[in-house]
C-alpha cells in the first residue's frame, strides 16, 4: 500500500489518492465517452493497494497508464499519455529557453557568471551547457531534502554546484619544489626535473595548468621565489661554464661563491675574474627576466577546461631574501611593470606580496627596496596584493628568520581571498592544501523573515535562532558533499593526488582519497552582512557602532559555531567572506520579489559582498578599515579588504603603502587597492587618464576599464553580469 510520495524536486509528501483520480478524470473529460466514475474508482484503489509503500510521482504516472491501457479505455490512456507528455516538455521549456540563450551568445547572468570565462566561445558554449543540465541533477539525486529545501527558499547557496557530481575539490597551494626536483607526472604526459630557470618557469605553468583541469576552483603557488631561486644559481653556474669553454678558464671556485645580489652592472668595471663573474651575473639576470616574461605571459594565454578559460592561478612571493629569490623578485616585479603584448596589464596570474616584518617592509629589511618595488608596479598594475604575515592569526610558532624552508611556516592565499592555514589533522602550513567546497548564507533574508517583530532585541534573537538552523543545514550539507568527494579514485586526479596534495604518498595503495582528503577546509560562506544589519537596526556597519557590534557578535557567532562543527564533524570547518560574483544578484532578485522594495536592503541589484562596508557608502579609507579589520581574524577560510582611491595611482605608489601601514597597524590580513586604468580594446593601449572616451593611439571609442571584480581582474567589463555592473557603478573613492 502506498503512503509516501517522491516528488519530482526530492521532497516527500504524504500519498493523496484524489490526486490519482483528478488526473484520470481530466484525461475522461477530453474523450468522446466522458467520464467513468467506476472506472475511476477501480483503478485508484488498485494502484493504491498494490504500489509500494513509497513511490515517485514518475512510477505512480507508469502505473495509472499501464491500468489504463489493460482497461476497456484505451482513449482514455492516449489521452493521459499526451498530457503527461505536455507537461515533460513544460518542465525542459526552462532549460530550453536558458540553452537558446547559450547558443546566441547573449550577455545575460547565465552566461557571464563567471567574468574569467568566455562563454561566447564553443568551447564556453559547452560548459555552460553542462553546467546548466548538471545542476538539476545535484539538486533532485545528490542534496539532501533538507539542503534543497535552503536552496529553493533562498536562503542557502552551495558554490561549484555543476562540479559536484565530479567529486573534484576546489583549490590548491602547489608545492612546486616537489615538482621541479622530481618532473611531472599525469595522464599521458611526463616532464622531466628541471636544470634551469626558464625549464622550472614552464613547469610552474604546466602544473598549474594541468591541476586546473582536475579541480573546480583556482590555483596558486604559496613561494614562488623560494620555489625559483636554485634554478638561478644553476642557471648562473651554466654560465660559468660556458665562459670556462669560450676562454679555457677553470671558475669551478665561483660556482658556489656567495654573491650579494644579481645586478646587472657594466663590465668595463672589472677586470679578470670579476669581469667574468660579472658577465655570468648579467647573463642569469637576462634570462630570469625572460623566464618570468614567459611565466606572465603563458598563463594569460595557456587555457584549460575545454580551452575556455585561462588558468586561475596566483603566486605568493616576497620573503626569499637570498641573491637568487630576490633575483626572481625583482624580475617578475619588473616584467609585471612592463606588461604583456603591447604593454597591457596583465590578469593573471594574481600576484600576492607576503609582507613580514624584519625581512621586507621596514627601511632595514633586506627585501625592503623590492617592497618599495612592488608597491609601484601595485600602483600602476593592481598586482601584486598584499597578505599580511604578521597578523595576529597569519603567524606561526615555528617560523624562524634564518630557516631557508621557512617558507613552510608562512600562511599564502589565493588571489580571490581563499585562505587555509590551519589544520586539524596535520602541520599548520598553507602547502599541499586547498579548500574543498563552500556554500554561503543569505543573511539578508533572514533578517528580512524577522522584519516584522517590533522589539528590536527580540528581532535580534529571532535572526540569531534562524541563524542557527540554517548554519546546522549549511555545515551538514558540506559533509554530505565531503562525503561524497572523498570516496573518488586517486586516478581522477592524475597530478593532484600523485604530486600536490598533503600526503599523497599515502595513496598508492588506496581505491579512495579518504585518507588525505581531510587535510583541506569546508568554507561557510555570508553575504549581504550590511544589508542585513539595516534591516535588524536600520543602520549598517559603516554608519553605526551600535551596527558594528552586532555585525562582530553576528560573525563571531559563526566561527564558533564552525569551530564546534569541527568538532562534531571531524573536519577544518571556516568562515569565509564570499566573493560573490554570479551569487551577488541571485539572491537579491528572489528576495525582492518576495519583500519589496526596502530602501537600503533591497533597494539595489546586488547584496553587498560578505561583511564589507557597502561600496556606494561615502567614507575615508582609514574608517572603511577600521570597521572592517575586526571581521579578518573572524573569517579564516577567506577575506580581502580594498579601497578605491581617485584616478592615475602610477605616480603614487605612496598610496599603495598607506593601504600596507594600514594592514599592519589594524591586524589586517589580506588587501589590495583599486584605481583608474583604462583599455583599449582595439590596440590594448592603457592610460590612467579619468573619464576617458576615446584611445588616444588609435582614435577608437572602444575603450574600457580594467577593474577588479571580487579579487582579481577583468579584462573587460563586458564580461561583468548584470549585477555586479551595477555595483561598479555605485563604487566610490575612498579618501
Amino acid at each position: 500500500m502506498i503512503q509516501t510520495v517522491v516528488k519530482r524536486d526530492g521532497r516527500v509528501v504524504g500519498f493523496n489518492e484524489e490526486k490519482i483520480k483528478t488526473a484520470i478524470r481530466k484525461a475522461m473529460l477530453h474523450t468522446e465517452l466522458g467520464e467513468d466514475s467506476r472506472l475511476i474508482q477501480s483503478i485508484t484503489d488498485h494502484i493504491s493497494c498494490t504500489g509500494s509503500t513509497q513511490m515517485s510521482v514518475e512510477d505512480i504516472q507508469d502505473l495509472v497508464e499501464d491500468e489504463l491501457m489493460k482497461s476497456e479505455r484505451r482513449d482514455v490512456a492516449k489521452k493521459y499519455i499526451a498530457y503527461r507528455d505536455q507537461r515533460s516538455i513544460a518542465r525542459k521549456a526552462k532549460t530550453k529557453n536558458i540553452f537558446q540563450e547559450i547558443i546566441e551568445a547573449k550577455s545575460n547572468d547565465i552566461t557571464r557568471e563567471n567574468a574569467n570565462m568566455n562563454a561566447d566561445t564553443p568551447a564556453g558554449m559547452m560548459m555552460k551547457f553542462a553546467s546548466e543540465t548538471t545542476k538539476p541533477f545535484v539538486d533532485d539525486y545528490l542534496l539532501s531534502p533538507t539542503s534543497k529545501l535552503a536552496v529553493r527558499d533562498n536562503l542557502l547557496h552551495i558554490h561549484d554546484k555543476d562540479y559536484y557530481p565530479t567529486r573534484s575539490l576546489t583549490c590548491v597551494q602547489h608545492p612546486l619544489d616537489h615538482i621541479l626536483k622530481h618532473g611531472l607526472h599525469a595522464g599521458h604526459g611526463e616532464s622531466r626535473p628541471a636544470k634551469r630557470i626558464e625549464t622550472a618557469a614552464v613547469l610552474a605553468c604546466i602544473s598549474l595548468e594541468t591541476a586546473q583541469n582536475e579541480m573546480h576552483g583556482g590555483q596558486a603557488i604559496p613561494a614562488f621565489d623560494f620555489y625559483l631561486a636554485p634554478y638561478v644559481r644553476s642557471s648562473f653556474i651554466e654560465e660559468l661554464r660556458l665562459i670556462e669553454t669560450l676562454y679555457g678558464k677553470d671558475l669551478s671556485h665561483l660556482y658556489d661563491i656567495e654573491l650579494d645580489d644579481y645586478l646587472i652592472k657594466d663590465l668595463g668595471e672589472s677586470e679578470g675574474d670579476d669581469r667574468l663573474l660579472q658577465h655570468a651575473i648579467n647573463q642569469t639576470v637576462s634570462r630570469v627576466h625572460q623566464a618570468m616574461e614567459a611565466f606572465i605571459h603563458n598563463m594569460n594565454t595557456i587555457h584549460s577546461r575545454g580551452g575556455n578559460q585561462v588558468v586561475f592561478s596566483s603566486i605568493n612571493y616576497g620573503t626569499d631574501s637570498s641573491a637568487e629569490g630576490r633575483c626572481v623578485i625583482r624580475e617578475l616585479l619588473k616584467s609585471t611593470e612592463e606588461g604583456v603584448g603591447d604593454g597591457q596589464t596583465a590578469i593573471f596570474p594574481i600576484q600576492i606580496w607576503k609582507k613580514k616584518r624584519g625581512v621586507n617592509y621596514l627601511p632595514s629589511d633586506p627585501n625592503y627596496d623590492l617592497y618599495r618595488q612592488a608597491c609601484r608596479v601595485s600602483a600602476r598594475r593592481f598586482f601584486p596584493n598584499f597578505l599580511n604575515l604578521d597578523a595576529t592569526f597569519n603567524q606561526h610558532e615555528k617560523w624562524r628568520a634564518n630557516d631557508p624552508h621557512r617558507y613552510y611556516y608562512e600562511v599564502a592565499t589565493m588571489g580571490c581571498r581563499t585562505r587555509v592555514f590551519e589544520n586539524r589533522f596535520g602541520e599548520k602550513t598553507s602547502i599541499g592544501r586547498g579548500n574543498l567546497s563552500f556554500s554561503t548564507l543569505n543573511l539578508v533574508r533572514l533578517a528580512l523573515e524577522c522584519r516584522n517583530i517590533k522589539e528590536e532585541q527580540e528581532r535580534i534573537e529571532a535572526f540569531f535562532h534562524k541563524l542557527d538552523d540554517l548554519l546546522d543545514v549549511a555545515a551538514s550539507q558540506l559533509n554530505d558533499r565531503f562525503d561524497f568527494q572523498k570516496v573518488a579514485a586517486p586516478k581522477q586526479f592524475p597530478l593532484l593526488m600523485s604530486a600536490l596534495w598533503m600526503d599523497h604518498e599515502q595513496l598508492e595503495e588506496e581505491t579512495t582519497i579518504e585518507k588525505v582528503i581531510n587535510h583541506g577546509t569546508l568554507g561557510i560562506g555570508f553575504i549581504g552582512l550590511a544589508e542585513a544589519l539595516k534591516a535588524l537596526v536600520g543602520h549598517h556597519h559603516g554608519e553605526s557602532e551600535a551596527a558594528q557590534s552586532l555585525g562582530l557578535r553576528i560573525i563571531r557567532h559563526m566561527r564558533d559555531r564552525a569551530n564546534e562543527f569541527s568538532e562534531k564533524f571531524q573536519h577544518n570547518f571556516g568562515i569565509l567572506a564570499t566573493p560573490a560574483e554570479g551569487l551577488a544578484g541571485r539572491f537579491t532578485k528572489r528576495d525582492k520579489r518576495d519583500f519589496g522594495i526596502i530602501p537600503g536592503v533591497t533597494d539595489r541589484d546586488y547584496y553587498t559582498n560578505s561583511n564589507h562596508v557597502p561600496v556606494y557608502y561615502k567614507c575615508s579609507a582609514q574608517h572603511k578599515a577600521e570597521v572592517e579589520a575586526p571581521y579578518h581574524e573572524l573569517t579564516l577560510s577567506g577575506h580581502i579588504f580594498y579601497v578605491e582611491i581617485d584616478s592615475d595611482a602610477t605616480h603614487n605608489p605612496e598610496a599603495i603603502e598607506r593601504v600596507v601601514d594600514m594592514m599592519d597597524a589594524l591586524n589586517m590580513g589580506y588587501a589590495s587597492v583599486n584605481h583608474t586604468r583604462n583599455r583599449c580594446l582595439n590596440c590594448g593601449h592603457e592610460d590612467a587618464n579619468k573619464d576617458e572616451k576615446e584611445c588616444p593611439k588609435c582614435g577608437s571609442t572602444n575603450v574600457d576599464r580594467l577593474q577588479r571584480i571580487t579579487g582579481y581582474l577583468v579584462g573587460t567589463t563586458e564580461r561583468w553580469n548584470h549585477a555586479k555592473l551595477a555595483e561598479l557603478n555605485d563604487r566610490v573613492v575612498h579618501d
